[in-house]
């Protein structure tokens, strides 16, 4: 089969002719049929963090299936599925108490297992999940990171009906984030970016833009909600300048979630911003299998529509993924671009 792996740091990524990979008697193999190119994969043929070498990258994976193992039930040859790309013991603490990100056995599809670059992917059957009809291939794929960690932050923060939120960072994650703050009973959603395009999609979207090359976002955001601040600051992007700002902007008992992966400090100030508020600042790491099915049922009744998320599609080929893999380098316009061997 074909696939394109990282095979040197800071170089670009190489077609490659492989094997198809072997099916174990409790896993299923997935022919690809999309596969999201994230910023984590630049990260990644960055060496940020370094991956064991050669790799197929390529964690937002949907498919149909093209063989079971022979303990496999629930599946069968034929299924749409997409996949959830935390792959886990199943057995330890950590797994039994629905957090399998933390598995001390833990392995990430594209991280350091071989990924959805490539015709085919084999998983534990436990890791597909069934794609309703009404959602495309492209869609699924993306859904298993840049939606599904949306989700997983806006439970970690405990997002009551008619909070506000502010969502730093109008890409491919910012897009879910919006909608699934609405579909989750969120009052005013506020959308911080530099980019006017992406702030009128968020607009169209419901939420209400602050364009930060126009002033400063924090001041913006205290005058839009009369000094109050918001009550969940969601930041996507991983600058300590806009993770700084997410911690400014809480309103009290205010929540900041930190999704965006930087190795760089941040400052705050511990009373002011935080312990006179009873502040907090939360941590989100990946997401959870077990809430996959509701993001599936919220996109199957369009309040996740990803229509506008995919604004590119590109074949298996290694320079077309190279180029978007340059382009989420720079920080471009699009929101995902999704390979479809």
């Amino acid at each position: 089969m074909r696939a394109v792996r990282l095979v040197e740091y800071g170089r670009p990524l190489e077609l490659a002719d492989m094997p198809v990979p072997g099916l174990g008697e409790r896993d299923v193999l997935v022919r690809v049929r999309a596969a999201g190119v994230c910023h984590s994969d630049a990260h990644y043929r960055a060496g940020i963090p370094q991956v064991p070498l050669p790799l197929t990258l390529g964690h937002e994976i949907a498919g149909t299936i093209e063989q079971v193992g022979a303990e496999v039930s629930g599946l069968k040859a034929g299924d749409r599925v997409c996949l959830h790309y935390v792959v886990s013991c199943g057995d330890c603490h950590f797994c039994r108490r629905g957090s399998e990100q933390f598995c001390p056995h833990f392995q990430m599809l594209g991280n350091n297992r071989d990924g959805g670059y490539a015709e085919f992917v084999a998983v534990p059957a436990r890791n597909a999940f069934l794609l309703p009809d009404e959602i495309p291939f492209e869609h699924g794929a993306i859904m298993m990171c840049s939606s599904a960690t949306c989700y997983h932050a806006l439970r970690k923060s405990r997002l009551a009906p008619g909070e506000s939120v502010a969502v730093f960072g109008v890409g491919g994650l910012g897009l879910s984030a919006i909608q699934l703050a609405k579909a989750c009973g969120a009052g005013d959603v506020y959308a911080v970016d530099t980019n006017q395009a992406k702030l009128d999609l968020a607009w169209s979207l419901g939420a209400i833009p602050v364009n930060a090359t126009k002033g400063d976002a924090v001041e913006e955001i205290f005058r839009l909600t009369a000094g109050a601040g918001v009550d969940v600051a969601l930041e996507l992007i991983g600058l300590p300048m806009t993770i700084e700002q997410a911690v400014q902007v809480l309103a009290i008992f205010g929540r900041a979630v930190l999704v965006g992966i930087t190795e760089s400090a941040i400052r705050v100030e511990p009373y002011r911003q935080l312990i006179g508020k009873e502040a907090e600042i939360i941590g989100v790491a990946d997401h959870l299998a077990q809430e996959i099915p509701s993001l599936l049922d919220m996109a199957r009744r369009r309040l996740l529509d990803l229509s506008e998320a995919v604004t590119d599609t590109i074949p298996l080929e290694a320079g077309a993924i190279n180029e978007a893999l340059d382009s989420l380098e720079h920080f471009g316009y699009g929101f995902r671009t999704v390979i479809t061997p």
